[in-house]
């Protein structure tokens, strides 16, 4: 039986991650990539699908673990019942370029002497395929297929029933090193870096990272944490950010609302880009920039909502019917068959991040604004016509309010980039269309009935999505129309405090799926940015600092929350939750935050 999702931290090397559980297991690393097959998946299943624990042999009557101070390194902390303690250090040095990736566990001794356990089931291609497995003068080595591991350690192991297995003892003051590394199996075995070596580097690196941080807040522990995360979830050769590590971490525990987040998405792009400008990491926006527009070059017809990480398209979904899920949660996902989707608000968000990166000095260059031109022709011509929306809903299409204000977005940046880039294009014509957008908008989205605008056009029922109208400058946080949105949101889509995407699985049958997720986080901070541009801080703060009391003991945040269970839902960490917290702490800590950037429909327009 797997842990609670938030039972895990992260551990990772901008290339892939992995998760570590309380108990010292490691559940989940996919080698060498975000996107590559897993070779631990105990967290989709059992430990026959993969695993590698490291503990003490007998119970621990304490278990306490952090990061090391503004770094990746995990510590974890066993204590006996004797009072004796050992540690389990954690860490993924910065990939080399030879295309190897390490994992380095170190066992130290801290108090008295601590019997300690191993077992490591390696399982490739997501817990399918059983390797090889060898031993070596350096420990053993494990091929299968196209992968190999090699697990270097001084102490001594032994196979049993498909699993490599050890039992050995640390004593105070003294440091046992195990080191997997990561390799394709055609080049031949070569040496490791020296771990005790690797994690003096590996915390320089974080440390010298942490260091760029600008940061005022009076959250900036749960700032920087959030930064570190993000940061971790970048592919580093290319800058794509993934939405989280893991598939199939489920909305509902024994649900089927289980999806691959592997990959990069662009409907929170805007948000991300200025998360990372507030905060000091101008390369790290430019070079999600950069992403972004390599991502979507070519026809607008074929733009996607989500991408690999190095912009791969073709993202087929299958499902992994060997593993049995998160706690019973089925089907396991591999692949996202939403990447197919027409979504029309991503087309605001992309003319979103040009328009925020030229505010910022980061100027996209001339390729950009073709592109930009090309986006803007295909929403002159599909504005009007019905999409899958945000929520990527495997439902019919419909007209979605937000996705037709994010098509007012696309328009209106189109119109500030000519007047104030200096840009060229058909500005009359543009702020005519923007009006008609604005106008048709408020027109059939905006329910009189209910003082509120509503899901898609002609419903009575409630979106969270809508909370993006005064954040992209669509209309003013103080106009009664968002007052009311916000009123009518809170009523009916708060659960003990914490905001639901949209009634899920009710009559209307919107989003094609059985009922049941839990409150969905970023939209939980959504809100909270409402009532700050609104002026309301101390309801403001009173939302963010429960949030941020929802993040686990190392300060990670899924996706979702259920607050009837208290505990955490979805794929874990989710970058865009992440994202969320830097920019509403800063929204609260700074008179012009994020929130009130992006709202001002008039600044520069």
């Amino acid at each position: 039986m797997a842990m609670r999702i938030e039972d895990y931290a992260l551990i990772g090397n901008t290339r892939t991650a992995a998760l570590v559980g309380r108990d010292g297991s490691i559940d989940w690393l996919c080698m060498p990539r975000f996107d590559s097959g897993a070779c631990f998946a105990a967290i989709l299943g059992t430990p026959e699908n993969g695993r590698w624990l490291l503990a003490p042999a007998a119970e621990a009557v304490a278990v306490r673990r952090t990061y090391r101070g503004d770094t990746l390194i995990l510590e974890t902390e066993f204590e006996l019942a004797d009072g004796s303690r050992a540690a389990l250090i954690d860490f993924m040095p910065p990939a080399l370029h030879d295309g190897r990736v390490d994992l380095v566990r170190i066992v130290e001794g801290r108090r008295g002497i601590v019997p300690m356990s191993m077992q490591a089931a390696f399982r490739f291609d997501y817990g399918h395929i059983v390797p090889w497995v060898r031993k070596r003068d350096y420990g053993l080595s494990a091929v299968g297929g196209p992968d190999t591991l090699q697990l270097r350690t001084p102490v001594a192991m032994r196979g049993e029933n498909l699993t490599s297995v050890a039992q050995f003892r640390v004593a105070a003051g003294e440091r046992i090193p195990f080191t997997l590394t990561w390799h394709p199996s055609h080049l031949p075995e070569s040496a490791t870096r020296h771990p005790i070596r690797a994690l003096e580097e590996t915390e320089a690196y974080w440390r010298q990272w942490a260091a760029r941080l600008i940061c005022d807040s009076e959250w900036r522990a749960a700032v920087i944490r959030s930064l570190i995360t993000l940061k971790a979830l970048t592919y580093s050769p290319t800058g794509g950010i993934v939405a989280a590590p893991t598939t199939s971490l489920p909305e509902a525990i024994g649900g089927v609302r289980n999806w691959d987040y592997r990959y990069c998405w662009l409907r929170d792009a805007t948000f991300t880009l200025y998360a990372m400008l507030t905060s000091g990491y101008t390369e790290e926006a430019t070079e999600w920039h950069q992403w972004l527009l390599r991502s979507v070059a070519g026809d607008p017809s074929q733009i996607q909502i989500m991408y690999g990480i190095a912009g791969e398209r073709r993202l087929t979904e299958l499902e992994a019917s060997w593993l049995p899920g998160f706690e019973q949660s089925r089907p396991v996902r591999l692949g996202n068959a939403a990447h197919d989707q027409f979504q029309l608000d991503v087309f605001g968000e992309i003319m979103d991040v040009f328009h925020t990166a030229r505010q910022h000095g980061l100027n996209p260059g001339e390729d950009a604004w073709q592109v930009g031109l090309a986006l803007v022709e295909f929403v002159e011509k599909h504005w009007r016509d019905p999409d899958e929306g945000i929520w990527e809903v495997r439902g019919p299409r419909r007209n979605f309010t937000h996705s037709k204000v994010m098509a007012w977005v696309a328009i209106d940046r189109a119109v500030k980039a000519v007047q104030h880039h200096g840009l060229s294009g058909p500005i009359d014509r543009w702020r005519a269309l923007r009006d008609e957008i604005h106008a048709d908008v408020c027109r059939n989205g905006f329910n009189p009935a209910l003082n509120s605008f509503v899901q898609y056009y002609g419903a009575t029922t409630l979106d969270a999505a809508l909370l993006m109208i005064p954040l992209v400058g669509f209309l003013p946080a103080s106009d009664p129309r968002v007052i009311g949105t916000v009123a009518a949101i809170q009523k009916d889509l708060l659960v003990d405090g914490l905001v639901m995407r949209y009634a899920s699985g009710s009559a209307n049958g919107v989003d094609g799926l059985p009922p049941g997720e839990g409150a969905f986080l970023p939209c939980t901070f959504w809100l909270a940015d409402n009532l700050a541009i609104m002026g309301r801080y101390a309801e403001a703060r009173a939302i963010f600092e429960r949030l941020v009391g929802l993040c686990n003991d190392v300060g990670l945040l899924a996706e979702e929350y259920d607050p009837r269970a208290r505990r955490q839902l979805g794929n874990f960490p989710q970058a865009f939750t992440h994202v969320f917290l830097i920019n509403t702490a800063q929204n609260l800590t700074r008179a012009q935050g994020p929130a009130h950037q992006r709202s001002d429909r008039h600044s520069g327009a």
